[in-house]
């Protein structure tokens, strides 16, 4: 059984791990690309989890054509999503709350690391209501390359000043884990989108259907 005291620091991904985000997401896409004429897949959008926004736009390129209008799609996108969350706000995802308290309790560092750039990172957590929560924010701004590299969480082990060995990283996404894995950290999967990729479960050490399961005294 995993054991929260045994890890010197816990790392947090923000979306679709503490935050419900992706579905806002989700949402504001398909809006988008319908508006602009596109018809694009579930499938599709899952694919994009976990991806920094370069990434997201090389696929959308790829998808649908070197002539896409990345510029009129990411505003209308924008415009989606701050129509979607300012009507709705955005979730904590389930766990969240208890083992934040937990960590809390054992005196454990910890920390956000998130592929989305600071500007948007603080929105979402403050339409959230937890924007105090995380002292120490590792965004995408702050390193050469977000995830699937593992910039982000060498990133947030050096502010820590903890050895990413001794690190507990948490990721909801196929990228996610495989930043985690090849930074060196000890990884939990909790799954935010099914079908959950193959590879994400092969190369995590531990899969746990929610947060809320990682707690154990």
């Amino acid at each position: 059984m995993l054991k929260l005291s045994d890890f010197a620091a816990v790392i947090f991904d923000m979306d679709g791990l503490v935050l419900d985000t992706e579905p806002t997401y989700f949402i504001a896409w398909q809006r988008a690309a319908k508006a602009m004429g596109y018809t694009l897949s579930d499938a599709f959008f899952r694919s994009l989890s976990g991806l920094h926004y370069q990434a997201v736009e090389q696929k959308l390129r790829t998808e649908c054509g070197a002539d896409f209008d990345l510029q009129t799609f990411n505003r209308l996108s924008g415009a989606c999503w701050h129509e979607h969350v300012n009507a709705h706000g955005i979730n904590t995802r389930p766990g969240f709350t208890e083992l934040l308290a937990f960590i809390i309790e054992l005196q454990i560092p910890y920390c956000l690391a998130t592929n989305s750039s600071a500007v948007n990172a603080y929105e979402c957590l403050e339409l959230a209501g937890i924007a105090d929560v995380f002292a120490t924010i590792i965004s995408r701004d702050d390193v050469p390359c977000g995830k699937p590299e593992p910039d982000i969480f060498l990133k947030a082990a050096s502010v820590l000043d903890v050895p990413i060995g001794r690190c507990l990283v948490l990721e909801d996404s196929h990228a996610g884990i495989v930043a985690a894995s090849r930074a060196g950290a000890y990884s939990v999967l909790v799954p935010s989108t099914a079908p959950v990729e193959p590879l994400a479960v092969a190369l995590c050490d531990l899969m746990a259907a929610d947060l809320a399961q990682l707690i154990a005294r």
